[in-house]
């Protein structure tokens, strides 16, 4: 499967925006946003930013979105085409399902600074969903799961790290502290509220909507 090898830091710049792909690092003022602006990564990148418009502001998004989630373009439209599927709003439907995704969970859960790193652990196998090892980052939770991290994994240096810091990056309401250290429960199904503010799903339902 083909994966990003590149500086993630370039991807932020590029969406002009924060997206929390290097972990506690951007949340200190070394995050290249901080340091750099949100010019766009290059030699020339401050003149090439330009304003936005139609099918160029809905392409950013979806871009924005995908890498957020680390999810590449095929996927992504899966999940598109599920989300149109299902009953309700599509761009919300949409969302949800980028959020159950067991790396997210992981991540959102607080065992991991990044969906990076989160992606990591869960493909190494450090996770387990209901007591058995699940090795498959996509991988949906769905409410009544217990997530948490294989007892001789507890010790692993990245996970104790993420897993102080948890508390200043907040844990989403669906997701509840587990019976034991190192273990969450999926108590209810994602809000719109409880998913990035910043992003405007609207603008990925119209470009897949031409």
């Amino acid at each position: 499967m083909a994966r990003y090898r590149d500086a993630v830091c370039r991807l932020c710049r590029r969406e002009g925006a924060k997206l929390f792909l290097k972990g506690d690092r951007c949340y200190k003022p070394s995050c290249a946003i901080e340091r750099r602006g949100t010019n766009p990564p290059g030699q020339h990148g401050a003149a090439r930013r330009k304003m936005l418009a139609g099918y160029g502001q809905q392409l950013r998004e979806k871009q924005k979105v995908k890498r957020i989630y680390f999810v590449l373009e095929k996927q992504f439209r899966n999940y598109f085409e599920k989300a149109l599927s299902q009953k309700g709003v599509t761009g919300e439907n949409l969302l949800f399902l980028l959020e159950r995704r067991l790396d997210n969970v992981v991540f959102r859960s607080g065992f991991a600074t990044s969906r990076r790193q989160a992606r990591q652990l869960v493909n190494h196998g450090h996770v387990t969903v209901n007591g058995k090892k699940v090795d498959i980052p996509s991988f949906q939770v769905k409410m009544g799961d217990i997530v948490a991290v294989k007892e001789k994994s507890v010790k692993n240096t990245h996970v104790e790290g993420a897993w102080q810091t948890a508390s200043g990056r907040g844990r989403p309401a669906w997701i509840s502290a587990g019976d034991k250290d190192l273990s969450v429960t999926i108590s209810g199904l994602p809000k719109r509220e409880d998913v990035d503010a910043t992003i405007n799903e609207q603008l990925i339902v119209e470009l897949y909507s031409k």
